[in-house]
Protein backbone atom coordinates (compact mmCIF):
# COMPACT_ATOMS: atom_id res chain seq x y z
CA UNK A 1 0.00 0.00 0.00
CA UNK A 2 1.62 3.32 -1.16
CA UNK A 3 1.42 6.31 1.36
CA UNK A 4 -0.68 9.19 0.65
CA UNK A 5 1.08 11.65 -1.44
CA UNK A 6 0.94 14.53 1.50
CA UNK A 7 3.01 12.69 3.49
CA UNK A 8 6.06 12.54 1.39
CA UNK A 9 6.37 16.20 2.00
CA UNK A 10 6.63 15.84 5.76
CA UNK A 11 9.96 17.72 6.54
CA UNK A 12 12.38 14.75 7.06
CA UNK A 13 16.39 14.50 6.63
CA UNK A 14 16.13 11.08 4.94
CA UNK A 15 15.26 11.44 1.42
CA UNK A 16 13.48 7.99 -0.27
CA UNK A 17 12.63 4.88 1.35
CA UNK A 18 15.52 2.48 1.14
CA UNK A 19 18.03 5.05 0.64
CA UNK A 20 21.09 3.28 2.51
CA UNK A 21 22.62 6.36 2.87
CA UNK A 22 20.48 7.04 5.51
CA UNK A 23 21.48 3.88 7.69
CA UNK A 24 22.09 4.88 11.03
CA UNK A 25 20.19 8.61 11.23
CA UNK A 26 17.32 5.96 10.75
CA UNK A 27 18.26 3.54 13.42
CA UNK A 28 19.66 6.19 15.78
CA UNK A 29 16.22 8.07 15.30
CA UNK A 30 13.64 4.80 15.71
CA UNK A 31 16.23 3.82 18.72
CA UNK A 32 15.50 7.04 20.13
CA UNK A 33 11.72 7.22 19.36
CA UNK A 34 11.65 3.75 21.06
CA UNK A 35 13.40 4.98 23.90
CA UNK A 36 10.93 8.07 24.56
CA UNK A 37 7.90 6.17 23.89
CA UNK A 38 8.27 3.09 26.10
CA UNK A 39 8.97 5.14 29.06
CA UNK A 40 5.12 4.93 29.49
CA UNK A 41 5.26 0.73 29.93
CA UNK A 42 6.62 1.06 33.41
CA UNK A 43 5.34 4.86 34.08
CA UNK A 44 2.79 3.47 36.25
CA UNK A 45 4.29 1.42 37.87
CA UNK A 46 6.85 3.20 38.89
CA UNK A 47 5.05 4.77 41.26
CA UNK A 48 2.94 1.76 42.38
CA UNK A 49 4.54 2.30 45.84
CA UNK A 50 2.94 5.62 46.29
CA UNK A 51 -0.63 4.86 44.27
CA UNK A 52 -0.71 2.02 46.96
CA UNK A 53 -1.00 4.08 49.90
CA UNK A 54 -2.82 6.92 48.49
CA UNK A 55 -5.38 5.04 47.01
CA UNK A 56 -5.09 2.09 49.43
CA UNK A 57 -4.57 -0.27 46.84
CA UNK A 58 -3.46 -4.17 47.81
CA UNK A 59 -0.43 -6.31 46.57
CA UNK A 60 -2.67 -7.74 43.75
CA UNK A 61 -4.31 -4.44 42.69
CA UNK A 62 -0.75 -3.22 42.34
CA UNK A 63 0.45 -5.91 39.97
CA UNK A 64 -2.83 -4.95 37.87
CA UNK A 65 -0.91 -1.90 37.32
CA UNK A 66 1.82 -3.91 35.22
CA UNK A 67 -0.59 -6.66 34.21
CA UNK A 68 -3.50 -4.36 32.73
CA UNK A 69 -0.38 -2.83 30.13
CA UNK A 70 0.38 -6.21 29.25
CA UNK A 71 -3.49 -7.31 28.45
CA UNK A 72 -3.67 -4.54 26.73
CA UNK A 73 -0.49 -5.27 24.63
CA UNK A 74 -1.39 -9.02 23.88
CA UNK A 75 -4.92 -7.57 22.61
CA UNK A 76 -3.54 -5.11 20.08
CA UNK A 77 -0.63 -7.38 19.08
CA UNK A 78 -3.02 -10.27 18.40
CA UNK A 79 -5.57 -7.94 16.30
CA UNK A 80 -2.72 -6.24 15.07
CA UNK A 81 -1.24 -10.15 14.17
CA UNK A 82 -4.68 -11.24 12.61
CA UNK A 83 -4.77 -7.92 10.16
CA UNK A 84 -1.14 -8.10 9.29
CA UNK A 85 -1.77 -4.16 10.40
CA UNK A 86 2.48 -3.74 10.18
CA UNK A 87 2.61 -5.52 6.78
CA UNK A 88 0.22 -3.47 5.22
CA UNK A 89 -0.08 0.13 6.58
CA UNK A 90 2.86 2.34 6.22
CA UNK A 91 4.75 1.73 9.78
CA UNK A 92 5.89 5.25 10.09
CA UNK A 93 2.41 6.16 10.54
CA UNK A 94 1.45 3.58 12.65
CA UNK A 95 3.84 3.85 15.04
CA UNK A 96 3.46 7.62 15.82
CA UNK A 97 -0.69 7.40 16.11
CA UNK A 98 0.38 4.23 18.44
CA UNK A 99 2.59 6.00 20.43
CA UNK A 100 0.24 9.42 20.54
CA UNK A 101 -2.49 7.53 21.97
CA UNK A 102 -0.41 5.68 24.63
CA UNK A 103 0.56 8.97 25.11
CA UNK A 104 -2.43 10.56 25.59
CA UNK A 105 -4.10 7.41 27.74
CA UNK A 106 -0.40 8.02 29.68
CA UNK A 107 -1.70 12.04 30.95
CA UNK A 108 -5.06 11.01 31.31
CA UNK A 109 -4.60 9.00 34.60
CA UNK A 110 -3.74 12.14 36.61
CA UNK A 111 -6.10 14.91 35.00
CA UNK A 112 -9.03 12.06 35.14
CA UNK A 113 -8.73 8.93 37.08
CA UNK A 114 -10.07 9.23 40.58
CA UNK A 115 -9.19 5.65 41.91
CA UNK A 116 -7.51 2.33 40.96
CA UNK A 117 -10.84 0.98 38.26
CA UNK A 118 -9.91 4.21 35.94
CA UNK A 119 -6.55 3.86 36.54
CA UNK A 120 -6.16 0.12 35.10
CA UNK A 121 -8.72 0.66 32.40
CA UNK A 122 -5.96 3.74 30.82
CA UNK A 123 -3.40 1.34 31.37
CA UNK A 124 -4.78 -1.42 29.11
CA UNK A 125 -5.30 1.47 26.78
CA UNK A 126 -1.62 2.27 26.98
CA UNK A 127 -0.62 -1.55 26.72
CA UNK A 128 -2.68 -1.64 23.53
CA UNK A 129 -1.48 1.61 21.58
CA UNK A 130 2.39 0.20 22.30
CA UNK A 131 1.15 -3.10 19.97
CA UNK A 132 1.49 -0.37 17.64
CA UNK A 133 5.17 1.14 18.56
CA UNK A 134 7.74 -1.82 19.91
CA UNK A 135 7.19 -4.41 17.17
CA UNK A 136 6.94 -1.83 14.59
CA UNK A 137 10.17 -0.08 15.11
CA UNK A 138 11.43 -3.78 15.11
CA UNK A 139 9.89 -4.42 11.64
CA UNK A 140 11.53 -0.74 10.77
CA UNK A 141 15.02 -1.55 12.33
CA UNK A 142 15.42 -5.00 10.02
CA UNK A 143 14.90 -3.26 6.96
CA UNK A 144 17.74 -1.16 7.23
CA UNK A 145 20.14 -4.12 9.18
CA UNK A 146 21.21 -7.26 7.50
CA UNK A 147 25.03 -8.73 8.59
CA UNK A 148 24.43 -5.93 11.23
CA UNK A 149 21.28 -7.07 12.21
CA UNK A 150 21.69 -8.53 15.62
CA UNK A 151 23.71 -5.39 16.50
CA UNK A 152 20.51 -3.05 15.07
CA UNK A 153 18.05 -4.75 16.89
CA UNK A 154 20.02 -5.17 20.33
CA UNK A 155 20.25 -1.06 19.63
CA UNK A 156 16.50 -1.41 19.91
CA UNK A 157 15.70 -3.48 22.43
CA UNK A 158 18.46 -1.73 24.44
CA UNK A 159 16.88 1.61 23.78
CA UNK A 160 13.13 0.30 25.02
CA UNK A 161 15.08 -0.98 28.02
CA UNK A 162 16.53 2.44 29.24
CA UNK A 163 12.79 3.89 28.12
CA UNK A 164 11.17 1.65 30.42
CA UNK A 165 13.36 2.08 33.70
CA UNK A 166 13.24 5.89 33.14
CA UNK A 167 10.08 5.90 35.15
CA UNK A 168 12.53 4.86 38.26
CA UNK A 169 14.72 7.82 37.59
CA UNK A 170 12.28 10.19 37.35
CA UNK A 171 10.82 9.27 40.36
CA UNK A 172 13.78 9.48 42.40
CA UNK A 173 14.21 12.68 40.49
CA UNK A 174 10.99 14.04 41.77
CA UNK A 175 11.70 12.80 45.55
CA UNK A 176 9.90 9.56 44.75
CA UNK A 177 6.19 10.91 45.69
CA UNK A 178 4.96 13.56 43.17
CA UNK A 179 3.39 10.28 41.17
CA UNK A 180 1.52 12.79 38.77
CA UNK A 181 4.81 15.01 37.39
CA UNK A 182 6.13 11.16 36.65
CA UNK A 183 3.09 10.19 34.74
CA UNK A 184 2.74 13.74 32.71
CA UNK A 185 6.81 13.69 31.94
CA UNK A 186 6.24 10.32 30.66
CA UNK A 187 3.46 11.20 28.58
CA UNK A 188 5.24 14.37 26.96
CA UNK A 189 7.94 12.10 26.25
CA UNK A 190 5.92 9.78 24.68
CA UNK A 191 4.48 12.07 22.50
CA UNK A 192 7.96 13.54 21.38
CA UNK A 193 8.89 9.70 20.67
CA UNK A 194 5.79 9.27 18.16
CA UNK A 195 6.70 12.65 15.90
CA UNK A 196 9.99 11.65 15.56
CA UNK A 197 9.37 8.25 14.76
CA UNK A 198 6.85 9.65 11.87
CA UNK A 199 9.48 12.06 10.92
CA UNK A 200 12.46 9.13 10.67
CA UNK A 201 11.07 5.99 10.35
CA UNK A 202 11.30 5.25 7.10
CA UNK A 203 11.67 1.68 5.75
CA UNK A 204 14.83 0.48 4.58
CA UNK A 205 16.40 -1.46 1.45
CA UNK A 206 15.92 -4.76 2.79
CA UNK A 207 12.33 -4.29 3.17
CA UNK A 208 9.68 -6.85 2.08
CA UNK A 209 6.97 -5.82 -0.87
CA UNK A 210 3.78 -4.13 0.20
CA UNK A 211 1.81 -7.35 1.17
CA UNK A 212 -1.95 -8.00 1.12
CA UNK A 213 -4.56 -8.54 3.98
CA UNK A 214 -3.92 -12.41 4.70
CA UNK A 215 -6.41 -13.43 8.02
CA UNK A 216 -5.02 -17.20 7.59
CA UNK A 217 -0.87 -16.12 8.07
CA UNK A 218 -0.90 -15.35 11.67
CA UNK A 219 -2.41 -19.20 12.05
CA UNK A 220 0.32 -20.58 9.80
CA UNK A 221 3.45 -18.82 11.60
CA UNK A 222 4.16 -21.54 14.22
CA UNK A 223 3.69 -24.50 11.71
CA UNK A 224 7.14 -23.20 10.46
CA UNK A 225 9.68 -25.43 12.79
CA UNK A 226 12.31 -22.41 13.13
CA UNK A 227 10.19 -19.87 13.83
CA UNK A 228 8.56 -22.25 16.34
CA UNK A 229 11.66 -22.81 18.13
CA UNK A 230 12.90 -19.53 18.15
CA UNK A 231 9.54 -18.35 19.65
CA UNK A 232 9.32 -20.90 22.62
CA UNK A 233 13.26 -19.93 23.45
CA UNK A 234 11.50 -16.42 23.50
CA UNK A 235 8.80 -17.41 25.69
CA UNK A 236 11.70 -18.60 28.67
CA UNK A 237 12.94 -15.36 28.20
CA UNK A 238 9.71 -13.71 28.17
CA UNK A 239 8.94 -15.96 31.38
CA UNK A 240 11.17 -14.38 33.58
CA UNK A 241 12.40 -10.78 31.94
CA UNK A 242 8.80 -8.61 32.98
CA UNK A 243 8.16 -10.35 36.44
CA UNK A 244 11.61 -9.73 37.21
CA UNK A 245 11.21 -6.04 35.95
CA UNK A 246 7.96 -5.69 37.44
CA UNK A 247 9.00 -6.89 40.90
CA UNK A 248 12.85 -5.97 41.71
CA UNK A 249 12.27 -2.51 42.09
CA UNK A 250 9.98 -3.68 45.74
CA UNK A 251 12.63 -6.54 46.08
CA UNK A 252 15.26 -3.88 46.67
CA UNK A 253 13.02 -1.50 48.12
CA UNK A 254 11.82 -4.14 50.84
CA UNK A 255 15.46 -5.65 51.36
CA UNK A 256 17.16 -2.15 52.04
CA UNK A 257 14.65 -2.02 54.58
CA UNK A 258 15.46 -4.80 56.12
CA UNK A 259 19.22 -4.68 55.57
CA UNK A 260 20.34 -0.93 55.37
CA UNK A 261 20.44 0.60 52.33
CA UNK A 262 23.64 1.32 49.78
CA UNK A 263 23.69 4.95 50.00
CA UNK A 264 23.68 6.12 53.43
CA UNK A 265 21.78 9.49 53.86
CA UNK A 266 19.65 8.99 50.99
CA UNK A 267 16.26 7.43 51.86
CA UNK A 268 15.39 4.15 51.27
CA UNK A 269 12.76 5.05 48.31
CA UNK A 270 14.96 7.26 46.49
CA UNK A 271 18.07 4.97 46.86
CA UNK A 272 15.77 1.92 45.76
CA UNK A 273 14.36 3.83 42.69
CA UNK A 274 17.98 4.82 41.49
CA UNK A 275 19.02 1.09 42.20
CA UNK A 276 15.85 -0.15 39.66
CA UNK A 277 16.72 2.61 37.35
CA UNK A 278 20.20 1.02 37.67
CA UNK A 279 19.56 -2.39 37.05
CA UNK A 280 16.89 -2.10 34.06
CA UNK A 281 18.75 0.14 32.05
CA UNK A 282 21.93 -1.97 32.55
CA UNK A 283 20.47 -4.06 30.49
CA UNK A 284 20.65 -1.28 27.43
CA UNK A 285 24.44 -1.76 27.26
CA UNK A 286 23.72 -5.85 27.90
CA UNK A 287 21.43 -5.84 24.63
CA UNK A 288 24.11 -4.19 22.86
CA UNK A 289 26.51 -6.34 23.83
CA UNK A 290 24.85 -9.53 22.24
CA UNK A 291 23.68 -7.78 19.61
CA UNK A 292 27.20 -7.08 18.62
CA UNK A 293 27.82 -10.76 19.70
CA UNK A 294 25.63 -12.29 18.54
CA UNK A 295 26.31 -11.21 14.56
CA UNK A 296 29.69 -12.79 14.75
CA UNK A 297 28.90 -15.88 17.00
CA UNK A 298 25.48 -16.83 15.89
CA UNK A 299 22.19 -16.24 17.66
CA UNK A 300 21.67 -19.42 18.87
CA UNK A 301 24.91 -19.96 21.21
CA UNK A 302 24.59 -15.91 22.59
CA UNK A 303 20.87 -16.62 23.36
CA UNK A 304 21.57 -19.69 25.72
CA UNK A 305 24.77 -17.92 27.10
CA UNK A 306 22.49 -14.82 27.89
CA UNK A 307 19.94 -17.15 28.85
CA UNK A 308 22.44 -19.31 31.30
CA UNK A 309 23.41 -16.12 33.35
CA UNK A 310 20.21 -14.33 33.98
CA UNK A 311 18.72 -17.64 34.98
CA UNK A 312 21.95 -18.55 37.57
CA UNK A 313 21.21 -14.54 38.98
CA UNK A 314 17.06 -15.25 39.41
CA UNK A 315 18.18 -18.61 41.18
CA UNK A 316 20.65 -16.87 43.48
CA UNK A 317 19.72 -12.81 44.48
CA UNK A 318 16.02 -14.16 46.31
CA UNK A 319 17.96 -16.02 49.23
CA UNK A 320 20.13 -12.79 49.68
CA UNK A 321 17.05 -10.54 50.66
CA UNK A 322 17.64 -8.45 54.13
CA UNK A 323 21.50 -9.44 53.29
CA UNK A 324 24.26 -6.59 52.06
CA UNK A 325 22.79 -4.10 50.22
CA UNK A 326 25.96 -4.03 48.26
CA UNK A 327 26.10 -7.55 47.12
CA UNK A 328 22.30 -7.37 46.16
CA UNK A 329 22.72 -4.50 44.06
CA UNK A 330 25.78 -6.20 42.11
CA UNK A 331 23.99 -9.62 41.51
CA UNK A 332 20.67 -7.20 40.21
CA UNK A 333 22.99 -5.40 38.09
CA UNK A 334 24.65 -8.78 36.43
CA UNK A 335 20.48 -9.70 36.22
CA UNK A 336 19.72 -6.74 34.48
CA UNK A 337 22.11 -6.92 32.08
CA UNK A 338 21.62 -10.33 31.04
CA UNK A 339 17.74 -10.70 31.45
CA UNK A 340 17.17 -8.65 28.11
CA UNK A 341 20.40 -8.86 26.59
CA UNK A 342 19.33 -11.96 24.42
CA UNK A 343 15.43 -10.51 23.54
CA UNK A 344 16.46 -8.57 20.65
CA UNK A 345 18.30 -11.86 19.42
CA UNK A 346 15.01 -13.76 19.06
CA UNK A 347 13.48 -11.38 17.01
CA UNK A 348 16.62 -10.94 15.18
CA UNK A 349 16.04 -14.66 14.61
CA UNK A 350 12.49 -14.60 13.80
CA UNK A 351 13.09 -11.75 11.28
CA UNK A 352 15.76 -14.20 9.50
CA UNK A 353 13.60 -17.26 9.53
CA UNK A 354 10.02 -15.40 8.68
CA UNK A 355 8.99 -14.71 4.90
CA UNK A 356 9.48 -11.49 3.88
CA UNK A 357 6.96 -10.13 2.72
CA UNK A 358 5.07 -10.99 6.61
CA UNK A 359 7.83 -10.10 8.70
CA UNK A 360 6.09 -7.75 10.84
CA UNK A 361 3.32 -9.66 11.51
CA UNK A 362 5.08 -12.69 13.03
CA UNK A 363 7.03 -10.07 15.05
CA UNK A 364 4.06 -8.98 16.33
CA UNK A 365 2.63 -12.53 16.78
CA UNK A 366 5.80 -13.89 18.90
CA UNK A 367 5.43 -10.45 20.75
CA UNK A 368 2.11 -10.90 22.38
CA UNK A 369 2.43 -14.49 22.90
CA UNK A 370 5.30 -13.72 24.93
CA UNK A 371 3.37 -11.32 26.65
CA UNK A 372 0.61 -13.18 27.42
CA UNK A 373 2.36 -15.24 29.35
CA UNK A 374 4.52 -12.16 31.35
CA UNK A 375 0.66 -12.04 33.00
CA UNK A 376 1.49 -15.90 34.41
CA UNK A 377 4.50 -14.67 36.24
CA UNK A 378 3.88 -11.10 37.20
CA UNK A 379 1.18 -12.45 38.80
CA UNK A 380 2.75 -15.65 40.28
CA UNK A 381 5.82 -13.67 41.91
CA UNK A 382 3.59 -11.96 44.69
CA UNK A 383 1.82 -14.92 45.69
CA UNK A 384 4.90 -17.01 46.15
CA UNK A 385 6.67 -14.17 48.26
CA UNK A 386 4.11 -14.28 50.19
CA UNK A 387 3.97 -18.01 51.28
CA UNK A 388 7.50 -18.79 50.36
CA UNK A 389 9.48 -15.46 50.13
CA UNK A 390 11.56 -13.79 47.86
CA UNK A 391 14.12 -16.79 47.28
CA UNK A 392 11.50 -19.07 45.86
CA UNK A 393 9.79 -16.75 44.34
CA UNK A 394 12.64 -15.35 42.07
CA UNK A 395 13.97 -18.93 41.59
CA UNK A 396 10.99 -20.06 40.14
CA UNK A 397 11.49 -17.44 37.23
CA UNK A 398 14.56 -19.87 36.34
CA UNK A 399 12.04 -22.36 35.02
CA UNK A 400 12.00 -19.94 32.10
CA UNK A 401 15.63 -19.95 30.57
CA UNK A 402 15.75 -23.33 31.19
CA UNK A 403 13.44 -24.13 28.83
CA UNK A 404 14.36 -21.47 26.12
CA UNK A 405 17.82 -22.75 26.63
CA UNK A 406 16.55 -26.41 25.39
CA UNK A 407 14.42 -24.66 22.17
CA UNK A 408 17.82 -22.75 21.11
CA UNK A 409 19.79 -25.61 21.69
CA UNK A 410 17.39 -27.38 19.19
CA UNK A 411 17.32 -24.43 16.80
CA UNK A 412 21.09 -24.89 16.91
CA UNK A 413 21.01 -28.43 15.62
CA UNK A 414 18.40 -27.97 13.02
CA UNK A 415 18.50 -27.07 9.61
CA UNK A 416 17.58 -23.42 10.15
CA UNK A 417 20.41 -22.18 12.06
CA UNK A 418 22.12 -21.68 8.61
CA UNK A 419 19.88 -19.01 7.88
CA UNK A 420 20.73 -17.14 11.19
CA UNK A 421 23.23 -14.32 11.85
CA UNK A 422 25.14 -15.10 8.07
CA UNK A 423 25.39 -18.79 8.55
CA UNK A 424 26.91 -18.93 12.72
CA UNK A 425 23.57 -20.37 13.62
Amino acid sequence: MKEHPLLHNLPTPLGNEGDVSNKWWTVLSIAVAELLVLGLWFSASAVAPVLTIEWNLSAAEAAWLTMSVQIGFVAGAFLSALLTLADIYPPRILFALAALAGAAATAAIPAFAGGFGAAVALRFVTGFALAGVYPVGMKIMATWMKEDRGLGLGLLVGALTVGSASPHLLRALNGADDWRRVLYVAAVLGMAGGLLGLVCGRLGPYRGAPAVFRWRYAGRVLRDRGVRLATFGYLGHMWELYAMWTWIPLFLLESFRAGGSMLPGVSRPVAASLAAFLVIAIGGVGSLAAGWLADRWGRSRTTILSLLISGSCALIIGFLFGENPRLIVLIALIWGFAVVADSAQFSAAISELAEPDYMGTTLTLQTSLGFLLTLVSIRLVPVLVARVGWGWAFAVLALGPAFGMGAMGALQRSPDAVKLAGGRG
